[in-house]
């Protein structure tokens, strides 16, 4: 028992992995491929994508949102737990990013899962909500531009359904959201959202701190 989350070193990480990851051979090839690549930073880390995976089908859910796909780890995670029938909208504006994302979501045999769509992603979430499509999402995922977090916040929260659930990465920000020599728009955007989120008092969350930190919100 602990009265706090425990420090976690290196040797204890490789614990958790090796006695709870199950990652897919196509997972665990896409994770290796862009780790080689630019701004690898960029992708979630393994038991991230698996604890959202079984968020999602705890939660049954069918449709989901991605803001940000990048590589596509993170949607391929959620494709593969989705049913047969289950969609996933993809937001991002890489064409180059999102290529090897096809190419893993095509060698996993759920591309037909994913419509990506390559634009900001403020535009296509305007977009769904004009198409009629509030409150039919199950599940969303934000992780891309962090000074547009409220506003992907404010857009998601309209597309999702009562009782579904949003994924916001990155909110302990490499533990910058502490440190005051932090004052850059980036670490600022995620301090405003992380408070205003607190101070919503009708909005059930929990931020938990897996990998950069990862606060969930249900929508009553």
């Amino acid at each position: 028992m602990s009265k706090k989350t425990l420090q976690i070193t290196d040797a204890l990480y490789d614990y958790l992995l090796s006695v709870s990851l199950r990652e897919s051979d196509v997972l665990k090839e896409l994770r290796e491929e862009t780790s080689t690549m630019p701004r690898a930073n960029m992708q979630i880390s393994p038991e991230q994508g698996q604890f959202m995976a079984l968020l999602i089908e705890l939660i049954g859910a069918k449709k989901t949102l991605e803001i940000g796909v990048f590589t596509g780890y993170s949607s391929l995670c959620t494709a593969l737990a989705l049913p047969p029938d289950g969609k996933i909208v993809g937001c991002d504006v890489s064409e180059e990013w999102t290529a090897v994302a096809k190419r893993y979501w095509e060698k996993a045999g759920v591309s037909h899962k994913i419509d990506l769509r390559l634009g900001p992603a403020i535009q296509t979430l305007d977009q769904l909500i004009n198409n009629g499509e509030s409150g039919t999402f199950d599940f969303a995922f934000i992780d891309a531009e962090k000074v547009e977090y409220e506003d992907y916040y404010q857009r998601t929260w309209k597309l999702l359904r009562s009782g579904g659930l949003i994924a916001v990465d990155n909110v302990l920000r490499s533990g910058r959201v502490i440190d005051p020599d932090f004052d850059d728009e980036d670490t600022n955007a995620i301090r405003n959202f992380n408070l205003a989120r607190f101070n919503d008092k009708n909005v059930p969350l929990s931020l938990v701190p897996i990998a950069d930190g990862l606060t969930l919100i249900r929508k009553s």
